[in-house]
């Protein structure tokens, strides 16, 4: 009997057998594809960036909007090299964010416990972007008409600065939100605007990237790659391309 089962195949080994020869026979009917030449390519053909190209603004209220603006702008106050954050577009690019998937963090894990951590751990807060502007902004307000009776819109550029100041160091209690969590979160936000894409919003007329010497989002460097130590000036380009890019032939 023993001898029997030994003789024959047992379940386990016929799988595996099966299984062999199924991945030698598509590696035996697999046609190989020779490519010549430089392949075609068309920008965005199967993974366009995610951004909203409508007028107006698309998650802020016409106030909201005025704060932020007055915000990103002494976050990033014009100089003789660039303009302000609010000319570069900085609340627009928030706004769309916001309005977008990243306004809800649906691509981060967001189950609790929700608990203080260490810094190193870094943001352990349950709110969402929408929601840390929201009361953000409703907070501010509060706090700037119960201290000067004005919205921080309307204050001088002396006290609006003072007042991110005292929010970055936590010296001003805010209702329903920690104060400098909210900051942190502007902060960051604008900043992205400032250097992003202008396709989503910020970096106007590529105004960073032309104070830094950043070529943007080129693909092809071959004309540039033998010359070392050379100032290029190129152009920058956005990740939507140029025009030369949709010649045919």
């Amino acid at each position: 009997m023993s001898e029997k089962r030994n003789a024959g195949l047992t379940r386990r080994q016929l799988l595996l057998s099966s299984a062999g020869g199924a991945a030698l026979g598509a590696v035996a009917s697999a046609q190989a594809a020779t490519i010549a030449g430089i392949p075609a390519w068309n920008p965005f053909d199967h993974n366009a960036p995610l951004f909203i190209d409508k007028p107006g603004w698309q998650f802020f209220s016409a106030a909201q909007a005025r704060e932020v603006e007055a915000i990103v702008e002494r976050l990033i106050p014009a100089d003789e090299l660039s303009a302000s954050g609010k000319d570069a577009g900085c609340a627009v690019f928030i706004d769309r964010q916001l309005a977008g998937a990243y306004g809800g963090f649906e691509r981060q894990y967001m189950e609790g416990p929700f608990q203080p951590g260490t810094a190193a751990q870094g943001d352990q807060s349950p709110l969402v972007p929408r929601e840390r502007y929201r009361l953000g902004l409703a907070a501010l307000e509060q706090y700037c008409q119960a201290q000067f009776g004005a919205s921080f819109s309307a204050l001088d550029d002396e006290r609006r600065d003072a007042i991110l100041a005292g929010l970055e160091r936590g010296e001003i209690e805010l209702l329903g939100i920690v104060a400098s969590l909210f900051f942190a979160q502007i902060l960051g936000n604008t900043l992205e605007g400032f250097f992003a894409d202008p396709i989503y919003g910020g970096n106007r007329d590529m105004l960073s990237w032309r104070m830094l010497g950043f070529p943007g989002a080129r693909y092809d460097y071959r004309e540039h790659i033998a010359r070392h130590n050379q100032k290029l000036d190129l152009e920058p380009l956005s990740i939507i391309g140029s025009s030369a890019w949709n010649r045919k032939g």
